[in-house]
């Protein structure tokens, strides 16, 4: 596993890290069984980065990674986790004392003295944009709660507003074949100002796994389901924002672009590696064996010039005007 420095924090972390969504709720069900194997068999294989956020099966995921912190004591100081907040008592949790109360639940349930890294989580743009969260997150690095903040955002906008904010040391933003924005209107100015990139939804809910077909079932539990055309939070969430059959139309014309014996996936993810700006993607998996095929990824080559010129136009011709949701 090779390893990128994460933004201003000083930690170097594994290039492929492990989504955690999964593990907590939103995605059908996931034993705790499956859940502890799923992080041991990452963590066997180099991962060394792990997101997680408090309403991921409301505290289920960050407890599940508690659980296998104290069961591995040597991950303890390998392991980096990035929590996320802001998301809990909605819309209402934006005040000081919630952000605290939010992360004194974090430290009990990661079982930590302080947090790596807490992020802000999708919040409303009209509340990121008062500067208070920031702020109050700032307050609890100073007080020893968390080592560093950053915040979880949807759109471009939000991202360069976060970056004018001299404490954010990361961002974690929605990056993938289907939405390549972040590109010409992020990596940049993040590469100068020393703010780590964590992309999110790098396989677009598992469109890029090149798997699926329009008679693919999700369970009633699945966002992907239930969150087609954003019923219940942002659309870009669900399938990088794409209407589904879409969505499984476009990856059928990708899959020949893939090298014979590569993984559509893996592929996928190494495209996003190939930017300088990344400093780790996070894919979800549902089971050990989604978490070795994430890693695959780390081995292979970075793409060649052609192929990255192909995919800038595909995006251009066939993607941008169907997205939807903030961008």
């Amino acid at each position: 596993m090779k390893n990128r420095p994460l933004g201003d924090t000083g930690r170097m972390v594994s290039e492929i890290g492990l989504g955690t969504w999964q593990l907590g709720a939103g995605w059908g069900n996931v034993t705790d069984a499956i859940a502890l194997e799923t992080l041991r068999t990452a963590y066997d294989a180099g991962v060394t980065f792990f997101d997680t956020a408090d309403v991921y099966g409301d505290g289920r995921s960050e407890s599940l990674i508690g659980k296998f912190l104290r069961e591995t004591p040597a991950a303890r100081e390998k392991v980096f986790v990035a929590t996320k907040l802001g998301r809990r008592e909605w819309p209402h949790g934006f005040t000081r004392e919630h952000v605290r109360r939010f992360t004194e639940d974090s430290l009990r349930r990661l079982g930590v003295d302080a947090l790596d890294l807490t992020q802000l989580h999708c919040i409303p743009t009209a509340v990121l944009k008062r500067g208070e969260m920031l702020g109050f997150l700032e307050e609890l690095k100073k007080e020893g709660k968390l080592k560093a903040y950053g915040a979880s955002v949807e759109s471009m906008d939000e991202a360069l507003f976060c970056l004018g904010h001299g404490g954010v040391s990361t961002l974690q933003i929605i990056f993938n074949i289907f939405r390549q924005k972040p590109i010409h209107a992020l990596f940049n100015a993040a590469l100068a100002r020393k703010v780590g990139i964590i992309v999110r939804l790098p396989l677009a809910s598992g469109l890029l796994s090149g798997k699926m077909t329009r008679q693919t079932s999700f369970a009633e539990n699945d966002h992907r389901l239930f969150n087609r055309d954003g019923q219940h939070f942002n659309v870009g969430e669900t399938f990088a924002g794409l209407p589904y059959e879409l969505g499984v139309e476009l990856s059928d014309e990708l899959k020949l672009m893939v090298p014979e014996g590569v993984s559509m996936a893996a592929w996928a993810l190494r495209w996003c590696l190939d930017f300088d700006a990344v400093s780790t993607v996070i894919p979800g998996a549902r089971n050990p064996q989604q978490a070795l095929g994430n890693v695959a990824a780390t081995t292979l080559p970075p793409l060649s010039a052609d192929v990255h010129e192909k995919l800038a136009a595909f995006y251009q011709r066939s993607v941008t005007a169907h997205i939807r949701g903030p961008y």
